[in-house]
């Protein structure tokens, strides 16, 4: 049975129902009275679950969060499922801090739909390396990297800390959760070869959305310099998180939504196809991959990994971090962080 003959179905059962204990309820009013109050009930409960649909869609997509969320630290820990660890964010606002001003050179570059993209440049002196970082979903280059950038310019690595589109000072009104910022890795992609020839190994790197987005990006036919992705608890597609996040941390119903939800982020894209998933980039992925998520993770589970990871017919390597929460791998097993992702430099720097 199709899905939409299914809730053609359900919304018939629903209004059979409503009929019943109305007409239980009040057994003195006329049927055909009963039947308009049934209908103007189904009605607004349409109504208010479309715009609640609406509202979560602005605060998943728009640049500017609704007016009236007056606390979005708040709001999103309820959306991402639990309560920051303080001490673990002073550490990562600390260090936020301290690359910030590090004297990262502010790039500015035009991508390929037009777009205004920011990127701050970090370059290493005798670099090994190149990495392209983009940061997660409502956050900013520094918080998302700041702890970890030492160690990479520790290891001979230059980076470019992206902002991504729709966030921060990049342009962009919307937030595409990777399926508009996939295209944008490969101009950023460009810009590093243009600037530091083709020569240079490149690795993708994302946190979260970033994550997504780096994934989605590995399925395109990169530059042959392009030597490998690292994925930090990425998501396997926009619908898929949402889902998560609507069942199991907001506790409503995903699937009759679906369709406006589809309608809704398809209209704001401006695109057709809202169905691409990094998992149908994993099938046709030809650069070495490393998955890394935490198992405590309550905003991406680690199961969407574990599908990635599946779907990759690329080399690939994965690191399971114990009691690390979503973005806090790095955080929890710096050692064990920093050991994987130097034995992946090594196996395939310019492979």
């Amino acid at each position: 049975m199709k899905k939409s003959t299914r809730k053609i179905l359900a919304g018939v059962a629903l209004f059979a129902v409503i009929a019943a204990v109305l007409a239980a309820v009040l057994p003195e009013v006329s049927q055909k009275a009963l039947i308009g109050v049934a209908a103007l009930l189904i009605l607004a409960a349409v109504a208010v679950s479309h715009g609640i649909t609406k509202y979560l869609m602005k605060v998943a997509l728009d640049r500017e969060i609704p007016a009236n969320i007056h606390n979005m630290g708040k709001a999103k820990e309820r959306l991402v499922g639990s309560a920051d660890d303080e001490t673990a964010m002073k550490e990562m606002r600390d260090a936020a801090a301290r690359l910030e001003a590090s004297g990262c050179e502010a790039i500015e570059i035009a991508a390929h739909d037009g777009e205004r993209l920011v990127g701050h440049w970090q370059e290493c002196p005798d670099a090994k390396r190149i990495i392209i970082a983009m940061h997660g979903w409502r956050t900013s280059w520094s918080s998302d990297f700041g702890v970890i950038a030492d160690f990479w310019q520790d290891s001979g690595c230059s980076v470019l800390y992206a902002e991504q589109r729709g966030q921060n000072n990049s342009g962009g009104d919307y937030m595409g959760f990777g399926l508009l910022e996939r295209y944008d890795c490969l101009d950023w992609i460009n810009w590093v070869n243009e600037r530091c020839g083709k020569t240079m190994p490149v690795y993708l790197a994302g946190v979260s959305m970033g994550a997504a987005t780096v994934l989605m990006a590995a399925g395109f036919d990169l530059p042959p310099n392009v030597c490998g992705v690292i994925a930090d608890c990425g998501f396997t597609s926009p619908k898929a998180i949402w889902k998560h996040v609507a069942e199991n941390n907001l506790h409503l119903n995903y699937n009759i939504r679906s369709a406006a939800i589809n309608d809704l982020y398809r209209r704001a894209l401006n695109i057709e196809d809202t169905d691409y998933s990094t998992t149908d980039a994993m099938k046709a992925c030809s650069v070495p991959v490393l998955f890394i998520h935490g198992t405590d993770d309550a905003f991406v589970p680690i199961e969407m990994t574990y599908e990635n990871y599946k779907a990759c017919a690329a080399p690939k390597r994965l690191l399971v971090v114990p009691g690390a929460d979503h973005g806090m791998s790095y955080c929890v097993e710096k050692e064990n962080y920093e050991a994987a992702v130097k034995e992946f430099w090594q196996a395939f720097d310019m492979a």
